[in-house]
C-alpha cells in the first residue's frame, strides 16, 4: 500500500515552549504553586544479544528504565513548601523513631482517605488496583500539563506513585549583593508515566 506524502505532513507547526506548563501534585499543594522547572524524564530499554556461531543478533531489551523526575521550586518565606518535602522524606526514613512514619500517615489523612474509593488505588492516586491504606500518604500521583502558546492545555503527562528521594539544601549568605531568592531541587522516584489528552480518564505510553 502506497502512503501519500501529503498524509505524512505534520498538522502542528508551532514549537514547544519550555515555559508553557503547569505542574500539580496532590501530596504537596504548597510546592506546586512555586514550581519553576520540571522535566519529562527520558526512558531507555537497552538491548539484548542473541548469540550465534557468527555475529550476535541485537534484540530489544525487556526492561524499561526511567530517568529521574526533577523539580525546582522557589522557597517561600516561611519555608512551608520546603518543609512539605522535608516532612515527606522524614516520614519515609523515620530517622529518630517509628512514630515519624505514623505521623506521615496521619498528616495525609485529610488529603488521602483511609478507605479507597471503588476503582481507585488510594486517596492519593488516580486509578488502578487496590493497595494498602498507607500507600495514600506514602505515594502521590502528579500531572504535568503542557500548554499551548495561548495557555490552553494540550497534553497531560501523568506520573504514577511518586515519592521523593533527594532534597537539596538551602544556602543563606549575608554577603549577597543582589536579592536572589532561595530555590530548592527535589528528585522523585516513580512507577512510570503516560501521556493523555486533558481530562481523559486513561493515558497511553504510545503516541499516534
Amino acid at each position: 500500500m502506497t502512503v501519500s506524502g501529503l498524509s505524512r505532513q505534520p498538522t502542528q507547526l508551532d514549537y514547544a515552549s519550555p515555559t508553557q506548563f503547569k505542574f500539580s501534585m496532590t501530596k504537596i499543594p504548597k510546592v506546586e504553586y512555586f514550581c519553576t522547572a520540571v522535566n519529562i524524564p527520558g526512558i531507555k530499554i537497552g538491548q539484548l544479544e542473541q548469540t550465534t556461531r557468527f555475529s550476535n543478533i541485537p534484540l530489544p531489551g525487556n526492561t524499561l528504565q526511567y530517568n529521574s523526575l526533577e523539580m525546582d521550586f522557589i522557597v517561600d518565606e516561611n519555608l512551608e513548601n520546603y518543609r512539605e518535602i522535608h516532612g515527606w522524606l522524614t516520614g519515609l526514613g523515620n530517622p529518630d523513631n517509628h512514630q515519624q512514619f505514623s505521623e506521615l500517615i496521619d498528616a495525609g489523612r485529610d488529603r488521602f482517605p483511609t478507605q479507597p474509593l471503588p476503582g481507585t488505588r488510594d486517596g492519593g492516586t488516580l486509578t488502578g488496583s487496590q493497595q494498602p491504606v498507607s500507600a495514600g500518604p506514602i505515594f502521590s500521583d502528579a500531572i504535568l500539563t503542557v500548554l499551548t502558546s495561548k495557555n490552553n492545555p494540550v497534553v497531560e503527562v501523568r506520573y504514577r506513585d511518586i515519592f521523593p528521594t533527594d532534597l537539596s539544601g538551602l544556602d543563606y549568605n549575608q554577603q549577597e549583593t543582589d536579592i536572589s531568592y532561595l530555590t530548592a531541587s527535589v528528585t522523585f522516584g516513580y512507577m512510570g508515566y503516560s501521556f493523555a489528552s486533558p481530562g481523559a480518564t486513561k493515558g497511553t505510553t504510545v503516541t499516534t
